[in-house]
């Protein structure tokens, strides 16, 4: 029986996407123990002092994995994991998907707010975290989580019997990803194993992986860049080396680039221009480096410049994803300008793209508009969202992306913005409405708008635009305590305040949040 709340591709589909061997039938268990075999005393993994060869990971996995199967875990059972990066996020990653466990991917910057959402959207069975109270908080709310842990059981597991071999559907999902959504808190979004093992193939050939890659991974390992596009799956899969990191500071990045002989980085803009700031760019070895993967929101031409110059024999790869699927990347091989001004095309010929205007038609080539998507590793609906779903797909299986782009001549495409109420800090796509619904408890606030306004270095930071009741007052200060009380994730928290007595309203009557971020944008009067 497929899991309740996933939404299935159409049986054609499957069909095409067999017959065409982007799905392989094959579990994420199965392709991935087998990668670990193959590749046994090899390095796999490097964290701090730490050397972690391929047996030693699989070892590892299989041992948790049989602690987790005696403790009660069972497939297709959702689990909330709430882990920095860390070797053990790693453990426990293989070792859920040993089991057909569906782990929903918290950012471990995520707060009590996020992570009791999760656990009751999706019925949680478990939650793996580092902090006991904020567990027993969630747990208090919700008495379905059988299994929390918080401890160091995901290091030394006590003592079990092996997991039995278990059947596994590879259309199943085998990871619940986070939305970057603009309807409250992030959706749902079900992966494949047939996906999702094919995601990170498509991914890893976009990026030349071998097995003499040697991979920095800074970003939180629960986004899906640093997971599998092609993250540390598309690394293991052809036995490379992950040099992983708990910090993204200068100070420790850059060093660790120079000492392992790094191959290929992945970050987004903010990262970069804060490494390229740092003195340490031009004093550390950065000669290793053959690939510097962008994405979040657009490199800045003179950003792509300084990072040329400080890493002399990089190429930077423009790349365009999302959790959801269809991912975009430049090669190496493309024309200057589609390099320096797109993100490239599709890594799949069955990526079907549409860029279409507000009534869902198509717009001419070079025109701008609404991503429109769908594809063999793309989804067909997010998790137990019915309602939402029918106004982000259309009747044939296109997913609204939300993103507004245009086609270069070359056929490429660039992004030229979004639809989505978002606020793109560093690369976090942060929901306005999301922070708005929060604000509103506060006593003081009558009514809220939360925008965004352009930073040189984070690209956007939220200002919230807030009319406050008759003889109250409010301090930004006062706003973010009353959100971390709320259990709001602090990236999340607005960085300006305004207190305005009205808003503009658009010629529809609906607050014009373009005229507010314009007029409280530097260099407005």
């Amino acid at each position: 029986m497929p899991l309740d709340g996933v939404v299935p591709f159409p049986p054609e589909f499957q069909r095409r996407y067999r017959e065409r061997g982007y799905w392989e039938d094959r579990t994420m268990d199965e392709v991935f123990s087998d990668a670990f075999a193959l590749h046994g005393d090899r390095t796999a993994l490097i964290f701090g002092e730490a050397t972690i060869s391929y047996r030693q990971l699989s070892s590892q996995v299989e041992r948790l994995a049989g602690w987790l199967w005696e403790m009660g875990l069972r497939p297709l059972d959702r689990v909330v994991v709430h882990l920095p990066n860390r070797p053990e996020f790693v453990y426990l990653h293989f070792a859920l998907q040993r089991l057909g466990v569906v782990p929903i991917m918290a950012l471990a910057a995520h707060r009590r707010y996020e992570i009791d959402h999760y656990a009751r959207l999706a019925d949680a069975a478990a939650y793996f975290g580092t902090d006991p109270e904020l567990a027993a908080e969630v747990a208090a709310q919700n008495p379905g989580l059988r299994l929390l842990v918080t401890g160091d059981e995901l290091l030394h597991p006590p003592a079990a019997p092996p997991a039995p071999e278990v059947a596994v559907d590879p259309d199943d999902p085998c990871v619940l990803l986070l939305s970057g959504g603009t309807t409250g808190i992030p959706k749902l979004i079900p992966r494949t194993h047939n996906d999702y093992v094919y995601n990170t193939k498509a991914a890893s050939l976009a990026q030349d992986i071998a097995p003499d890659t040697i991979q920095l991974c800074v970003l939180p390992l629960a986004h899906n860049m640093p997971l599998a596009c092609p993250g540390i799956q598309g690394v293991f899969l052809q036995g490379g080396i992950v040099v992983l990191g708990a910090s993204t500071r200068p100070g420790q990045v850059l060093p660790a680039i120079e000492r392992h002989r790094v191959t290929h980085v992945a970050g987004v803009p903010a990262l970069y221009i804060r490494w390229l700031a740092d003195p340490l760019a031009q004093s550390c070895d950065l000669s290793s480096v053959q690939l510097l993967q962008s994405g979040g929101q657009r490199l800045q031409p003179e950003v792509r410049r300084r990072m040329a110059r400080t890493f002399p024999n990089a190429f930077v790869q423009e790349n365009f994803g999302m959790s959801e699927g269809t991912l975009f990347f430049t090669s190496r091989s493309d024309p200057e300008e589609v390099r320096l001004e797109t993100v490239g095309v599709p890594v799949c010929a069955d990526d079907e793209v549409r860029l279409t205007d507000e009534d869902g038609r198509e717009v001419p080539d070079g025109e701008v508009g609404e991503l429109t998507v769908r594809g063999p590793y793309t989804l067909r609906g997010y998790y137990r969202a019915a309602d939402y779903n029918q106004r982000v797909f259309t009747p044939d299986g296109f997913y609204r992306s939300g993103d507004l782009m245009r086609r270069h001549p070359s056929g490429a495409y660039l992004v030229e913005g979004r639809i989505k109420d978002l606020v793109n800090r560093g690369g976090e796509k942060i929901s306005a409405e999301e922070v708005e619904n929060l604000i509103l408890t506060h006593p003081a606030v009558r009514n809220v708008a939360c925008v965004p306004l352009p930073d040189p270095v984070l690209g956007e930071r939220m200002c919230a635009c807030v009319i406050v009741q008759e003889g109250s007052a409010i301090s930004l200060d006062d706003l973010s305590r009353h959100l971390m009380d709320l259990g709001l994730a602090k990236f999340k928290l607005p960085e300006r305040l305004e207190v305005v007595t009205s808003f503009p309203l658009s010629a529809f009557g609906k607050v014009s949040k373009k005229q507010l971020a314009a007029t409280f944008s530097p260099g407005s009067v």
